[in-house]
């Protein structure tokens, strides 16, 4: 695999590219430690250094167990320090209080001493939901911190939300504050695209030439998310594969896409689209 692409463990969403910031809303706590166990696992099997940061309903002896049952020797990742368990409280607080900057720079250095100790990167996973319900201003803030912290690093962010204790309010602030939304109910997975969406971190200089035009063709901009980013790369030259490669996709998909923006656009072939982009 491209190290620029690493396998999620988890079942909906194959690979990802680093730089990536999700969010899983679940329902039980058994559905929480069925995901969790596949993506660290994932995450330990590939060189990656790996944080839980447990939420109230997860105790550290719970995550043990489900850990230990779904890794083989997973004492043996554990004793070499390649994941840290940690309270929710613990990470997210100090002396009972909660500090934005504090906590964004947490991840950063994290990321520092893991690859210093010889990971290739950093994945994680942990929840914001008690932030937003004492303060939405602040948990909106804090989220796009984190993203703007995680771009451009090899780092995984997996944030964690339950269904059951969520009203409709923190599921349409948490989608919109994260890449890519991943919903698993009733034991069936569903696949949102939000914020940049399809648009990996680390490639956000290709999209010079597709956003500048954006601004001035109404064309474009019925263009969605996804179907930007494939355009972004269309331009610059890279084939179908290439393209799914870094956007964590099938070639056939790459191709599903294209299709609709030939459509959308009024193009009959890639000359077309680059001509189309070029000219607005």
């Amino acid at each position: 695999m491209n190290d620029s692409l690493r396998q999620t463990g988890i079942i909906v969403q194959g690979s990802i590219p680093w730089g990536t910031h999700l969010c899983l809303f679940y329902e039980t706590k058994q559905d929480l430690l069925d995901t969790m166990v596949p993506y660290f696992r994932a995450g330990l099997e590939n060189k990656e250094f790996c944080l839980w940061i447990l939420q109230p309903s997860i105790t550290r002896q719970d995550a043990l167990e489900a850990l230990r049952r779904g890794i083989p020797d997973f004492d043996r990742y554990l004793s070499k320090g390649a994941i840290e368990l940690i309270p929710q409280d613990e990470w997210y607080t100090e002396h009972g209080k909660f500090e934005l900057a504090a906590v964004v720079q947490r991840f950063r250095e994290q990321l520092e001493q893991a690859t210093s100790n010889g990971y290739v990167g950093l994945r994680a996973n942990g929840s914001s939901a008690w932030l937003q319900r004492t303060d939405l201003t602040t948990f909106g803030e804090y989220e796009k911190r984190l993203d703007d912290a995680i771009a451009d690093t090899k780092m995984i962010v997996v944030c964690s939300f339950s269904l059951q204790d969520s009203n409709s309010a923190l599921v349409f602030d948490a989608a919109r504050a994260h890449q890519l939304t991943a919903v698993l109910r009733h034991g069936s997975w569903e696949v949102i695209e939000t914020h940049e969406a399809g648009r990996p971190n680390s490639s956000k200089q290709d999209f010079k030439v597709v956003g500048a035009a954006m601004h001035r063709s109404a064309k474009l901009a019925t263009l969605t998310p996804r179907e930007q980013a494939v355009l972004a790369r269309i331009v610059t030259g890279a084939s179908s594969k290439e393209t799914a490669q870094r956007l964590g996709i099938s070639p056939r998909t790459v191709e599903f896409h294209r299709a609709n923006i030939l459509q959308k656009l009024g193009a009959k072939n890639t000359a077309d689209l680059v001509r189309i982009v070029l000219a607005e």
